[in-house]
């Protein structure tokens, strides 16, 4: 699969499209900043480009990666959803990063339904999160989604935690994806104000 062959998700606030090189600049402002510091950061500039290189080359040669999320009103970024499975991680991840400006808005929540939902109707049967612990906000989004710590999974480090994410049929009609659809619609909703800590 070409890069250029890379599928376009559109949900009701966002278009998911794959990344491209005039992406980069706020890739890697967020991943240079304290917010990647659950995700082996900050990098250093190079290592930030060497970053986006992979993961622009992981849709040559896995067949699934990482979109850009985009506003569908300015097209702005917003962050990255989707796909990951680089040497050595045991599983299909479903991963996402938010940029710091725009967290707490639901649009992770929003892309990565959008991409779970893709990769399951295209053929997985399952993925994982891998988390830090003490990543707060990524550990409420992935319960959220349905996840469940998974403690006999294997790992991508010792300090890692591995977020099982619900199987298809968990996801067909359920009240697991109604919830998920009513959450979606409440942060769509420019006069929502969530109670307690906001989901990225």
């Amino acid at each position: 699969m070409g890069h250029r062959d890379i599928p376009v998700l559109e949900t009701d606030r966002l278009v998911l499209r794959g990344p491209q090189p005039e992406d980069y600049p706020d890739f890697k402002a967020t991943f240079t900043s304290f917010r990647a510091r659950y995700m082996g950061g900050p990098l250093n500039p190079y290592e930030a480009w060497m970053l986006y290189a992979a993961e622009i080359g992981h849709w040559e040669i896995r067949g699934f990666g990482m979109w850009m999320i985009h506003d569908k009103a300015t097209d702005a970024t917003l962050g990255m959803a989707g796909g990951w499975q680089p040497a050595m991680w045991p599983e299909r991840e479903l991963a996402w990063i938010i940029w710091p400006e725009v967290a707490g808005k639901g649009y992770a929540l929003e892309a990565v339904d959008a991409a779970r939902s893709y990769f399951y109707a295209n053929g997985w049967g399952g993925a994982v999160s891998y988390l830090d612990p003490y990543n707060l906000d990524s550990v409420r989004l992935a319960e959220r989604l349905g996840c469940v710590k998974d403690k006999e999974a294997a790992s991508i480090g010792d300090e890692d935690a591995v977020y099982r994410h619900p199987a298809p049929s968990a996801l067909n009609d359920t009240q697991l994806s109604h919830g998920i659809a009513m959450e979606i619609s409440h942060y769509q909703d420019p006069a929502f104000k969530p109670k307690g800590f906001a989901l990225d």
